[in-house]
């Protein structure tokens, strides 16, 4: 078992959950987040004055697999969260993790059944 996080673009999350779904991924957990990375932020303005904006918006998917699942969940991510077709500085990051325990909280089954 694997739990997978990728954060990603905000505006790319329907095309993510798209993609997912295509692939028989269909059980997620996503968060709304702010980070700090390459991109280093960008410049607005309000009201006539600029001020400079450090954390940016992302959204934050977790989702947990079996491992036959992971490869699959990684591709669709990639596909549907690149920017254009040579991606951009900001689309994101994903992260694949060894996931010890899984229990449902329902029936209390545990493991590949749980997921």
């Amino acid at each position: 078992m694997k739990l997978v996080i990728a954060i990603i673009q905000p505006h790319k999350l329907e095309e993510v959950k798209n993609e997912l779904t295509k692939n028989e991924i269909y059980r997620l957990t996503v968060s709304d987040v702010q980070g700090y990375g390459q991109q280093k932020g960008k410049t607005e303005v309000f009201r006539g004055h600029e001020y400079q904006v450090n954390l940016l918006r992302k959204v934050r998917l977790e989702i947990a697999v079996n491992d036959e699942f992971v490869k699959p969940t990684v591709d669709a991510i990639l596909k549907a969260a690149k920017t254009g077709p040579e991606g951009k500085i900001g689309d994101g990051k994903i992260f694949v993790m060894p996931l010890e325990e899984v229990i449902r909280i329902r029936s209390g089954e545990r493991g590949n059944k749980a997921i």
